[in-house]
């Protein structure tokens, strides 16, 4: 299922994504990533930094699931699919050149390249839009209760 112009916009402004895996022993695990960019209509990516646990869980069972979340509009898309660890080598030379672009020095500290195939693609949106909240009413909503936070 290709990935539609929200859910690119949405990943390429708010690349923070949080990966579910399952462990060895059949629990869930869920970790975020902050590295993510879509490679394409069929494929998003995220540069491991630090996720032994992650790389771990894709090893055994090589399939995710990936929340990203306007935190402002209260919505978002979940991308599942296969993974694949691209490690270093001519493929990861390939790639590496898209997070350093974007991410500068720290691409430097990325050891693997994992590759997620947006098998299904669906949205993700909050209750009170059921009930005709608009966009701009969530972000006003939103906005105020983090000045409140964040003073």
């Amino acid at each position: 299922m290709p990935l539609n112009s929200f859910a690119k916009d949405l990943i390429a402004t708010f690349p923070l994504g949080f990966v579910a895996t399952v462990t060895e022993d059949g629990r869930p695990a869920v970790s975020p990533k902050g590295t993510f960019l879509v490679l394409d209509d069929a494929t998003i990516a995220f540069g491991e930094i630090r996720s032994p646990g992650t790389l771990a869980n894709l090893a055994h069972r090589a399939e995710a699931e990936v929340n990203f979340i306007d935190q402002w509009k209260r919505k978002g898309v979940r991308v599942r699919g296969a993974a694949r660890l691209v490690e270093p080598g001519a493929e990861f030379e390939g790639l590496i050149g898209r997070w350093r672009e974007t991410w500068g020095d720290l691409a430097e500290r990325i050891n693997v390249l994992v590759l997620i195939s947006a098998d299904e693609v669906r949205p993700v949106t909050t209750p009170p839009y059921d009930d005709g909240v608009t966009e701009e009413e969530m972000i006003a909503l939103y906005k105020a209760k983090f000045a409140e936070i964040y003073p």
